[in-house]
């Protein structure tokens, strides 16, 4: 009985009017700019293969279905069918998401620039927050540089074994067999995001390991990086952008590759996305896009303590 307890909105009255004066900025910011908003599916038949990222399944009549974990396979099927540069405002899902930055239901930004690359569109994150934020301080720097910096290991050329070991110490000894991507991601949350500047920090060039959905290619020091970017705000993840892969090949080798892991780590597989496959195959654009947590923004720009603070429900609330 004490759920229903909660029938009253986690966020003040004065909070969701700011939370609508945002959501009508960031429309602004795009219409001004030329950017079409597009509403896409949030029910497919498929969904994302990261085995670290987990759908929220559903069924319509007969079918077996996944609420979506972003727009992006739809907005790409849009690119490709030649819609030129877009935007997605508007709900995403994602299974057992539930924590002070966390809640399975969310409001996610994502939008393409054709013909762009991923500095470029660091150029226009920066240019949002900064819109919405004018005092933000504004800082960019590749993913070698801050692990050299605050940990002194180069993330590209170190051993997995010392990776795994750095990444024991820092979390428990589950951590002894974990992947490349894993132990960097784990360094990268626990050592150096609690350490970056305030205002808003872009780390570029990725290892190629965390490629995701992101074009890869060799820097000028000989590492085999990913095109891609995060945005972190006052030490916040806040988005992540790429260079997208428009390699049709290179996609469906990292479905296989990312199912081969979901397995690996006792998840069960996913229907891939085909029709994603289909539209790369007719010729996606090049582009680079970007993905940022509404909700994170706004917890920002309130100084809450929590996701709860700045949305009407959250799911403890429902």
């Amino acid at each position: 009985m004490e759920h229903l307890n909660q029938w009253q909105p986690g966020a003040t009255m004065a909070t969701l009017r700011q939370r609508s004066r945002v959501l009508a900025k960031l429309r602004d910011f795009f219409q001004q700019r030329q950017v079409m908003e597009v509403d896409v599916p949030l029910l497919s038949r498929a969904t994302v293969t990261d085995h670290n990222i987990d759908s929220i399944q559903a069924r319509n009549a007969d079918v077996a279905a996944y609420l979506q974990t972003s727009p992006e396979y739809f907005m790409k099927r849009l690119l490709a069918a030649g819609s030129g540069d877009i935007y997605s405002l508007g709900k995403a899902f994602r299974d057992a998401e539930n924590g002070r930055r966390h809640n399975p239901e969310f409001t996610m930004l994502e939008w393409y620039r054709c013909g762009w690359d991923e500095h470029q569109l660091m150029d226009e994150v920066a240019e949002l927050i900064v819109s919405l934020v004018p005092e933000t301080g504004v800082r960019r720097c590749s993913y070698a540089d801050v692990f050299i910096q605050h940990l002194q290991v180069d993330p590209h050329f170190a051993d997995l074994a010392d990776l795994q070991r750095m990444a024991v110490i820092a979390g428990s000894e589950a951590w002894a067999d974990e992947t490349r991507a894993n132990c960097l991601d784990l360094l990268f949350s626990v050592l150096i995001e609690p350490q970056l500047d305030d205002g808003l920090v872009l780390v570029y060039d990725y290892p190629a390991c965390q490629a995701a959905l992101a074009k890869c290619a060799e820097d000028s020091q000989g590492r085999q990086i990913s095109r891609r970017f995060e945005g972190f705000l006052n030490r916040v993840e806040l988005a992540n952008g790429y260079c997208e892969l428009t390699d049709v090949a290179e996609q469906a080798s990292r479905f296989a590759e990312d199912q081969r892991l979901r397995k690996l780590s006792g998840k069960a597989p996913v229907t891939a996305d085909l029709q994603l496959l289909a539209a790369m195959e007719a010729g996606l654009p090049e582009c680079a896009g970007v993905a940022m947590g509404v909700d994170r923004l706004l917890m920002q720009l309130q100084g809450a303590d929590s996701i709860d603070q700045v949305m009407p429900f959250s799911w403890e609330r429902c």
